[in-house]
Order: structure tokens, then C-alpha cells, then sequence
């Protein structure tokens, strides 16, 4: 899929300084129009073969428009912070928001690349990474931004030509690194794998742009023509491509959900309580303080009806645990910021690193249950929320964590008794709302929605656990034994 960008692409100086001025006011005028529409972030992903004028381009659109509005970033070798989390954490930190524009120089391409090239993986780990790219990019543009992936191509000789060049003049030898000439000395392999991603990878939501890199008033003029065509497109209202995601199943035809099928009538007597929640508490701040945990992270997700004891079990936890090396994470409606991000961002912010532990009051399932049943956002984004949060997921495990999920689930009579009971303790009553009062009347689309929740996101790296929570202490008591148990589990498998 190269060859056309090796046939020598010319333009003239005398045609490019004609065009230059032209395209150049387009694209701030665009530019600008995209700010202030304030719905569309541009992804602009600049890879390609060392020396076809990577850097010069992403230098010269910083130049041909307003550099306040756009975040670049370069990326090179992995730092702590980055190795300790999933690979795309660092991705996810420097999205650009709606209305602006980022450009990655280097991006999720390069490393999946350059280690099935030197040997580091084998062909089906490529075909994995490569799968969960697709992915992400398929999110983004589904979450509104438009991704523009430009790919600088040189012939062999060409490249070998250049690099000869550049480090033949004093002022320029500079831009020869090691690796550029490491690089070349696997350039067909290079090739023939970049040939192979790009085929996998260029998809109607987000297309690869082969633009010869030889000829840089040619080069130039492709980029920036390219961005302006799909930028003005999206301002005229052109709708992102994206595949329409499987529909959840019909509700069963005996009406009977899953979370009826729990024993809710389970209950500890105070005295036990106490006398077992000091043994756990005392068993998970081991753990959590095991040598093992260096290398491994926890991150903790509680959801559950309104009233159903989500803050006081947490608070049981966090008893446990050291201070220095946990969060509460609360979840309320997104603020402005989250909202100019996919729904995602503001929970990989919170990843956390090895060693350390995360727990989320609410989490991103509010994406398949509050927006889903308040219609705050499309049954097609909440249909394809599960693939995207299962994948999340997934890459949180990879990346050294262990995942432990709570649904503590209560009857609606003891939802309505602990409202009460909210309403008539002055000390209690910020506990209460008249949102509550409103999600209880709407129950069983709540239910549906939790079972289907469950049933689409319960995994083997990261299972649903249900905890059966009328009885306040005996839910506490069965949480902290998961977690234990998981903790535990986890460590043994990774001896």
C-alpha cells in the first residue's frame, strides 16, 4: 500500500508559495470555528518511516495556526509513572477536549510496531494490540472527535539519501539519532509490518492518510489540505461513521431477573459482626501491605440502588488500608471539564499506580444505567458502552491490576425504610434528595438495566460480585471477604 507513495509526488516552489497563504487562512478560520462550535476534538496522529518530515509537519500546522488551542505531544521511552499503569493510560492524559485540537507525534502505533519488528512479540500479540486500537479509535469517533492518522512514507534509498544529508551538515547531524539509523538497518521488516497495521487499521471511522514524505512543499500541502477537508466536513455536520453495536436481549418471558434470585434475609448479629470485621480488616491490611502489591495495583468499584450502603461499607474498608496509598473516588454528575472528554477519560485519570489502591463510589457503569434509564445519552452509545467497559477493563488487569466489582443489591422495601428512616434523622438528611424519591419510582427499568449490565460485563479478569445487602453488617462483613479472597487469589497466580 506504499507504492504510490514512492513515485516521487512533486510541487513546485513557485505553486506552494501560491497555495501556501490560501490553505494556511482556511485552516485558522477553521480552526477557530471548531472552537467556538465546541463539540468536535481533533486527534491528529503523526507517524511514518524516520527522516519523510514527521517533526517539520507538526512544526509547520503549530505555525499555520493557533498554537494556544492545540496540545502537542511527543512520545518516547516509557517513564515510572507510565509503567506502572495500562499501556494507553498515557493517551487518555492528553486528549485533546471538544473543540480543540491534539497532535501525537508517535502515538499507540509506535510501540505495538517497533516490538513485532525487533522480535519482542509474536504475531498473534500484534494482531491483539492492533485489535484494541481499532477499538479505541472506533470509541473516540463514536464520542464525537475526529482522528486523522497521517502516515510519512520514503522509499529505502530515499531514507538512506536523506540521512546521508542531514549528517553531512554540521547544522543538521543533530537530527540523526541511533535509533534513526538502528531503524534503517530494519527498514524492509519495518515496512512490512507498518504495511500490515495500516491495513488493519485503516477503517471508515478512521481512515490512514500515505503521504510521501520526499517533497516537503508536497507534503505540506497534502496535511493540511487533508485536515481542513475533514475538519470543515464535521462543522457542516457531516456525522461520524460508526458501526452500530449489538442490542442487549429481550427481558426473559417468566419475568424473574437475577437480582431476585438472592437470599436477602442474611443477617449477623452485632456481636459477630464486630468480632469478624476486625479479623478482616486486619487480614486486608496485610495484604494490602504484601511485598507482592509492588507490582500490582486494586481498584475497587461499589454500585448498587440509592440507600443500598455503598458509603459505609467503603468506609470499612478504607479503616484498613493506609492513607498514603489509597483514594476514594466519588462519582456525581460529570463537571464541564468531563464533559469535553469521552465518558471514559475522567476514570483513566484515576488509574492507579503499582502499590497503590482505588476505590470508586459509583464508577463507569453509570454509562448503561443512570444515562441509559434517565435518556441522558443514545441507546447506541449505552448499547456500546459494554464492549468499551469490558476492554477498559481487560487493560487495567493487563496492566497490573486487580479488579474487584460490587453490586450490593437491596429489596425495594428496605430502600424505602432507609429513606425514611434519612428523612426523619436530621443528621442524615443530606443523604436524601428528591432524585432518590424519583430513580425509586423507576425500579424496574433500574433492574433491567442492572441485569443486563451484568450479564454483558461480568468477566473472567472481571466478575460481578452481588452482595445481598438488606443487612447492612452482614453486607459489610461478605465485602471485605471478597476482596480478601481476590486479593489473595490474584498474588498466588502471579507467583
Amino acid at each position: 500500500m506504499f507504492e504510490s507513495a514512492e513515485i516521487g509526488h512533486h510541487i513546485s516552489r513557485k505553486e506552494y508559495r501560491r497555495q501556501e497563504p490560501v490553505l494556511r487562512s482556511a485552516l485558522l478560520a477553521a480552526q477557530y470555528a471548531l472552537l467556538a462550535q465546541g463539540k468536535t476534538p481533533v486527534v491528529i496522529l503523526v507517524n511514518g518511516v524516520d527522516g519523510a518530515g514527521k517533526g517539520e509537519t507538526v512544526n509547520l500546522l503549530n505555525e499555520w495556526m493557533d498554537p494556544r488551542h492545540i496540545r502537542t505531544e511527543a512520545f518516547g521511552a516509557l517513564g515510572e509513572a507510565e509503567r506502572s499503569r495500562p499501556e494507553m493510560w498515557r493517551f487518555w492524559q492528553v486528549l485533546p477536549a471538544k473543540g480543540h485540537i491534539g497532535i501525537l507525534f508517535g502515538s499507540w502505533y509506535t510501540d505495538p510496531i517497533l516490538a513485532h519488528v525487533m522480535g519482542h512479540h509474536k504475531r498473534a500479540e500484534f494482531a491483539q494490540r492492533l485489535e484494541r486500537i481499532r477499538q479505541f479509535e472506533r470509541m473516540l469517533v463514536a464520542e464525537g472527535a475526529v482522528v486523522v492518522k497521517c502516515w510519512f512514507h520514503m522509499s529505502k534509498d530515499a531514507s538512506r539519501t536523506r540521512f546521508k544529508a542531514l549528517a553531512a551538515n554540521p547544522k543538521t547531524a543533530w537530527r540523526v539519532t541511533k535509533d534513526d539509523l538502528a531503524h534503517l538497518k530494519h527498514y524492509d521488516e519495518f515496512v512490512r509490518v507498518c504495511e500490515k497495521a495500516l491495513r488493519k487499521t485503516s477503517t471508515g471511522e478512521a481512515p490512514w492518510l500515505v503521504i510521501d514524505g520526499s517533497d516537503a512543499a508536497y507534503r505540506s500541502l497534502t496535511v493540511g489540505q487533508y485536515l481542513l477537508d475533514v475538519i470543515q466536513a464535521r462543522l457542516a455536520g457531516q456525522p461520524p461513521q460508526v458501526p452500530v453495536a449489538a442490542p442487549v436481549a429481550d427481558p426473559p418471558l417468566d419475568g424473574k431477573g437475577l437480582l431476585d434470585s438472592f437470599d436477602y434475609t442474611r443477617s449477623l448479629m452485632p456481636k459477630s459482626y464486630e468480632k469478624r470485621l476486625e479479623a478482616l480488616q486486619g487480614r486486608l491490611n496485610l495484604l494490602t501491605r504484601d511485598a507482592r502489591m509492588a507490582s500490582r495495583s486494586l481498584v475497587i468499584v461499589f454500585e448498587g440502588m440509592d440507600a443500598a450502603g455503598k458509603g459505609s461499607t467503603i468506609r470499612r474498608m478504607t479503616h484498613a488500608l493506609d492513607a498514603r496509598h489509597y483514594r476514594v473516588v466519588p462519582i456525581a454528575a460529570p463537571s464541564e471539564e468531563e464533559r469535553a472528554q469521552p465518558y471514559l477519560w475522567r476514570f483513566w485519570r484515576h488509574v492507579p499506580a503499582h502499590g497503590k489502591t482505588v476505590m470508586f463510589d459509583r464508577s463507569w457503569y453509570g454509562r448503561v444505567l443512570v444515562e441509559r434509564v434517565e435518556g441522558y445519552c443514545a441507546q447506541a452509545d449505552w448499547m456500546r458502552a459494554y464492549d468499551e467497559i469490558n476492554d477498559f477493563e481487560e487493560q487495567l488487569v493487563e496492566g497490573g491490576a486487580i479488579v474487584v466489582k460490587f453490586w450490593l443489591a437491596i429489596t425495594p422495601q428496605e430502600q424505602l425504610r432507609r429513606f425514611e428512616e434519612r428523612q426523619n434523622t436530621d443528621y442524615k438528611n443530606f443523604k436524601i434528595t428528591g432524585d432518590d424519591w424519583r430513580n425509586r419510582e423507576k425500579w424496574p427499568l433500574y433492574q433491567r438495566a442492572v441485569q443486563d449490565m451484568i450479564d454483558r460485563t461480568s468477566t473472567d479478569v472481571a466478575p460481578w460480585h452481588v452482595v445481598a445487602s438488606d443487612d447492612k453488617l452482614f453486607a459489610r462483613v461478605e465485602a471485605l471477604t471478597h476482596v480478601c479472597k481476590c486479593l489473595e487469589r490474584a498474588m498466588e497466580t502471579r507467583l
